[in-house]
């Protein structure tokens, strides 16, 4: 069977697809032109990628007694649902990708790919113990503890396991890469020693420091500092443009639920069994407080990030920052640096805001 790197949204399998094709031209699959091709009757690069993550579920007969039965499904459908591998193409046509790059697996457990399936660790308790980001299986549980009960020292955190999925999600910027800061103001706005961010034993509680610790929080673009800073109509915004003056490392917590189970050093099934956790600490991340919030509400991050602060290699810190989504403007995104003396203050401008629009939902 003929397929190409369009025909999966996973960046790591395109890339091998990318890396090993030997012809381009119109894919027979997904039918998109000018793609790398890879032909599974000749090529078998991508089989021990698949046949490790389809060894990751148990056929429905294995299964102990007690799994749950509306866990039990159809392995398609679980890759889809979880996985997200391949890009838009028919069901069917995704089997048959499937069954082609496995085929020795196919013929030896055919009940792997026809019947039900299950991952009997996501129910095991002295498994999951031992190899979930948060040791209670429930972020409720971590989030009351982490604020009302023991702040600084929680032991419901792998942090191995954290400082692991950090490694995943690293992403670099080189020097001159420019991002923005608001601070609203007035018509006359700041100067650009005035736009850094504020001084040691100075700073307001926010999702990455707690109070009096410095932290400069950035946004992508314009627009989504305008979102981020809740100018009201009417307001006058002063916009700092800040260079980097040397490359960094940050770690990208918008790409947590993006990571490939294909990536090198990742264990499948560690992946599937904390997903769910994962993805919370970029949903935290990314929430705005409502006015009527509690600043304790960001406790639970700041002891994330403050985490990541203190990963460090050869007594150098490793990483210089975290990035996360904005849900002001889903098209933007944010930095929290921890140390602001890496970004200068280049131009500062005054913006009025003249219209606000806004968007409700009946609840």
């Amino acid at each position: 069977m003929i397929i190409c790197d369009g025909c999966f949204y996973d960046k790591e399998i395109s890339s091998i697809i990318k890396s090993v094709s030997r012809n381009s031209g119109v894919c027979p699959t997904c039918h998109k032109h000018d793609k790398k091709l890879y032909d599974t009757d000749y090529q078998n690069d991508l089989t021990p990628y698949f046949e490790d993550l389809v060894n990751t579920y148990t056929p429905e007969e294995l299964l102990p007694p007690s799994f749950p039965a509306a866990e039990k499904r159809r392995l398609m459908d679980d890759l889809n649902e979880r996985w997200q591998i391949f890009s838009d193409i028919p069901y069917p046509t995704q089997y048959e990708i499937l069954r082609n790059i496995c085929s020795e697996l196919y013929a030896s457990t055919p009940s792997l790919f026809d019947g039900l399936v299950g991952i009997p660790e996501l129910y095991d308790d002295l498994y999951l113990k031992n190899h979930m980001l948060l040791r209670t299986n429930n972020w409720d549980l971590f989030v009351n503890e982490i604020k009302t009960v023991n702040r600084y020292h929680s032991k419901l955190v792998n942090l191995d396991i954290l400082e692991k999925y950090c490694s995943f999600i690293r992403k670099t910027y080189k020097a001159g890469y420019c991002f923005y800061r608001a601070r609203i103001s007035e018509k006359e706005g700041f100067d650009i020693n005035s736009m850094g961010a504020p001084p040691a034993g100075k700073s307001s509680e926010g999702r990455a420091n707690a109070r009096g610790i410095t932290c400069l929080y950035l946004a992508s673009d314009l627009e989504t500092t305008l979102h981020e800073v809740r100018a009201g109509v009417f307001d006058f915004v002063s916009i700092g443009k800040f260079l980097l003056k040397k490359d960094i490392v940050v770690v990208d917590l918008s790409a947590i639920t993006e990571i490939s189970p294909f990536t090198e050093g990742l264990d499948c099934l560690d992946h599937a069994i904390n997903m769910t956790h994962l993805k919370k600490i970029n949903d935290e991340m990314s929430k705005s407080l409502r006015r009527s919030d509690s600043t304790l509400d960001y406790v639970p991050t700041q002891y994330i990030v403050d985490f990541i602060k203190s990963i460090e290699h050869n007594g150098t810190r490793e990483y210089a920052g975290v990035e996360y989504s904005s849900t002001t403007n889903p098209d933007g995104y944010n930095l929290a640096i921890f140390e602001p003396e890496l970004f200068e203050c280049i131009a500062v401008d005054v913006y009025n805001i003249e219209e606000l629009r806004y968007k409700a939902k009946k609840i």
